[in-house]
């Protein structure tokens, strides 16, 4: 989360997925407009850019940016893409 130029509101500008479980020594990373996601095995990563993909869709249906996205909101849809 950054501060808004004003000082008064925090705001989420993206997201970083970390997976830790790599056993095969490939190196995976995968970046969107809200996303940066890093390492994990095969099945971990997948999963990640399958929660990136459901979060970004349902961004999209709600008509909205990131920037114009509380935080909370964000938040909510995150854990529903989790969830997806």
């Amino acid at each position: 989360m950054a501060n808004r130029e004003d000082g008064n509101r925090a705001e989420v500008v993206g997201f970083i997925g970390v997976g830790l479980d790599n056993t095969d020594d490939h190196q995976r990373l995968t970046r969107s407009d809200h996303f940066l996601l890093v390492g994990g095995s095969a099945d971990t990563h997948e999963r990640m850019q399958d929660t990136a993909i459901r979060f970004d869709e349902a961004l999209r249906k709600r008509g909205k940016t990131l920037q114009d996205t509380s935080t909370d909101e964000a938040l909510d849809l995150l854990r529903e893409s989790l969830d997806g």
